[in-house]
């Protein structure tokens, strides 16, 4: 399509083109993708500026490698957006004073839309020109065992609805939340996802879960509820609240997301069983590399797919990451190709997780390597796994009264990583995200964002995941998921390090005793 044309027809100077889709999800499969129509590059995160000299992709860190290897350079101009620097602030800065912005309302959240309207004129746009047929279906939803949720999905809504009046309800438009609330999940509707397709009102008496084909009557329903509804801008997309008009108004909290957030007994118990499997399928994979010549990284994405099948496995968390050698330094590389054949001396970093019978998503990554490592691969990776001990025993070597927040630990790691200057190797990413239903999730967060600066709490689950990477050398990145319970940090992943990579003398005594807690697999 002619997408200046279509700016044109719209009385617009500049476009937002987005990843996502209505439900503001993280993970867009590409044929629904419009960003990725739009510039070619396939990453999950990151949106397009369509401006009238030329189109501006904005990338974090865990993507400035991928984004310049898939854009033409010819029509894209890739913003790599360094750790703290603000994507929608980026953006606004490259749009003059007195222009119009064009914004899909359907895939932005209000609280966002809200941002631009501060700074910039904006023109809302009712649909995207992108979209194909978008099709709703509810086939495969399946309510989730109490004995996995720990809590029926009735005591959960009337948590949620206790506090409200007759007059009075609560929208939810969030598909993880959708499906934590109401215990339903959904294994085979898309790859790598285990969320039904679903928004909710939760009303004082009485619960609406709108999937399949009752999603075709929701915006019938929200221009003529009487009720007061409360909504979360951070995850309404602006068309539906603009639907609700006067009706709308801001959760304070939402009560979801923290419930969410902290992990009951029940479900902390599944995640471990789950993660036990999900060692498995990685120690698995790490003897079929070690023992088989002539494999590539596609190989060993098929087989370990195949590795979490056996271990009881319903599908990926997300694609798997199998990257050899140079293609480790990008961190969320996504190729996995038949060419990119293990040799000798090869480093291989693979990032894995996959959903089980309870709904929860694993997350892991080790890096392996095939014959004997150099000396650099040595020393960076020991640099990596000295963050990551350090990282999870804060609460040791800190006084924390019991409070640890994510930024703290994230600091932490940066201020390591930032004394030893590792032969140009540098951190980009966050060290972690929470994990939930969605294999990223918050709260919690550890980064250098200003949502980490709260203290982690009881039944919370996080990674942690520093890394170093080189482009044009190799990436290191050392993944656990752990929880927070009684005042400290635990791991649900016991998969031990490889110790062929590991320099001994770099580690303190107290570090080698902190790494024999992990040689169990």
């Amino acid at each position: 399509m002619n997408i200046r044309q279509f700016m044109q027809d719209n009385s617009i100077n500049y476009l937002l083109v987005n990843s996502t889709n209505e439900f503001l999800v993280e993970y867009n499969v590409l044929n629904q993708n419009s960003r990725y129509k739009l510039t070619g590059f396939s990453g999950s995160t990151g949106d397009a500026l369509v401006t009238p000299e030329t189109i501006f992709l904005f990338v974090d860190g865990r993507y400035h490698i991928q984004a310049d290897q898939e854009v033409d350079h010819n029509i894209v101009t890739v913003v790599k957006l360094q750790t703290g620097q603000n994507f929608d602030e980026e953006i606004i800065k490259r749009i003059p004073e007195n222009n119009i912005l064009g914004i899909f309302a359907k895939k932005n959240s209000q609280k966002r839309v809200e941002k631009f309207e501060q700074n910039r004129k904006i023109k809302l746009l009712p649909d995207d020109p992108f979209d194909e047929n978008i099709e709703y279906s509810s086939a495969g939803d399946v309510v989730i065992d109490k004995k996995f949720t720990g809590i029926t999905s009735e005591e959960k809504i009337a948590k949620i609805s206790a506090n409200l009046s007759d007059d009075e309800a609560i929208y939810i438009t969030d598909q993880d939340e959708v499906s934590y609330v109401f215990n339903m999940r959904n294994f085979t509707r898309q790859p790598y996802c285990a969320k039904i397709q679903a928004k909710a009102i939760i009303m004082k008496n009485n619960a609406i879960l709108f999937n399949g084909d009752k999603l075709r009557n929701l915006d019938e329903f929200l221009r003529t509820v009487k009720q007061d509804i409360y909504v979360d801008k951070n995850t309404i997309n602006a068309y539906d609240y603009a639907l609700l008009g006067d009706r709308a108004f801001e959760l304070k909290t939402n009560p979801v997301k923290q419930m969410k957030a902290q992990k009951n007994n029940a479900e902390i118990e599944h995640l471990k069983s789950a993660f036990k499997r999900t060692d498995n399928a990685v120690k698995a994979i790490r003897d079929y590399i070690l023992n088989n010549d002539n494999i590539s990284e596609f190989d060993i994405a098929d087989r370990l797919a195949k590795e979490f099948k056996k271990q009881g496995a319903l599908g990926l968390s997300f694609a798997s990451i199998v990257a050899k050698g140079k293609n480790s330094a990008l961190a969320h590389y996504s190729k996995c190709s038949k060419d990119e054949i293990i040799s000798d001396g090869d480093l291989v970093l693979i990032d894995c997780g996959g959903y089980f019978e309870g709904g929860l998503a694993t997350d892991i990554t080790r890096v392996f390597v095939k014959g004997e490592p150099s000396q650099l691969h040595k020393k960076i990776y020991t640099h990596v796994l000295k963050a990551f001990l350090n990282a999870f025993n804060y609460h040791k070597t800190h006084d924390c009264t019991n409070i640890i927040t994510g930024y703290e630990i994230d600091k932490s790691v940066r201020e390591y990583f930032n004394s030893q200057n590792p032969d140009g190797f540098i951190f980009n990413h966050g060290l972690g995200h929470g994990i939930g239903v969605n294999v990223h999730e918050y709260p919690p967060n550890l980064s250098a964002n200003e949502i980490a600066k709260v203290p982690l709490l009881e039944g919370e689950c996080f990674s942690i995941e520093p890394g170093l990477y080189k482009e044009g050398q190799f990436g290191i990145r050392l993944e656990n998921s752990c929880y927070y319970q009684d005042g400290r940090i635990h791991s649900f992943v016991k998969m031990a390090y490889e110790k062929k990579l590991i320099n001994y003398d770099m580690l303190n005594d107290t570090e080698k005793q902190w790494l024999n807690e992990f040689e169990v697999i």
